[in-house]
């Protein structure tokens, strides 16, 4: 079986892209890594939620390093900048090069990431991103099609999952995204 490790940027969005991802044949191995994820209480409440959900769905999950001071350092001087501009840019290159990484390390045959579920994502970034670290490996696909998005909803509201209101870093919380 070919093995994906799979970048989970929230646990909502993770169930409906690992459940596409076995319907295609796939092994799901989950990389929740996500440092941009402020403030810490919300990274740990968003970090219980993926650990729930790789439980009910049964597929191993692995801790990436929260390297939150890091992802400041990159992302210095782009504190203004609006949702989907270039922080996220850069916040969605530091993300998939860990996960690329990590499946290099493992041995996984491909690797993907969530990211794509979200409606306020930009797929065409995400997918370029992941073709240009490695375009035989990278699975480049838009989760929220095919009702990804409503699925995964759908699941967070059946095992009453929290669900979060903001993509994650703290300029976006701040711009109420």
């Amino acid at each position: 079986m070919k093995t994906v490790l799979l970048h989970i940027c929230c646990g909502v969005c993770s169930s409906s892209v690992a459940e596409r991802l076995r319907e295609e044949g796939f092994k799901v191995e989950g990389f929740f890594y996500n440092p941009n994820i402020h403030p810490e209480e919300e990274y740990k409440r968003r970090l219980e939620v993926v650990r729930q959900i790789s439980q009910i769905l049964n597929f191993p999950l692995i801790e990436g390093a929260y390297d939150k001071e890091d992802w400041f350092k990159a992302t210095e001087g782009l504190e203004n900048e609006p949702e989907g501009g270039e922080r996220c840019q850069i916040c969605f290159r530091i993300r998939l090069e860990q996960t690329y990484k990590k499946s290099c390390r493992l041995g996984a045959r491909y690797f993907a990431t969530t990211l794509s579920v979200s409606p306020h994502k930009d797929v065409l970034a995400i997918n370029k991103i992941g073709k240009e670290l490695d375009k035989e490996r990278f699975l480049e696909r838009d989760f929220k099609k095919r009702d990804g998005f409503k699925k995964a909803v759908r699941f967070s509201k059946r095992y009453n999952l929290c669900r979060q209101n903001y993509c994650g870093c703290i300029y976006s919380r701040k711009e109420g995204f």
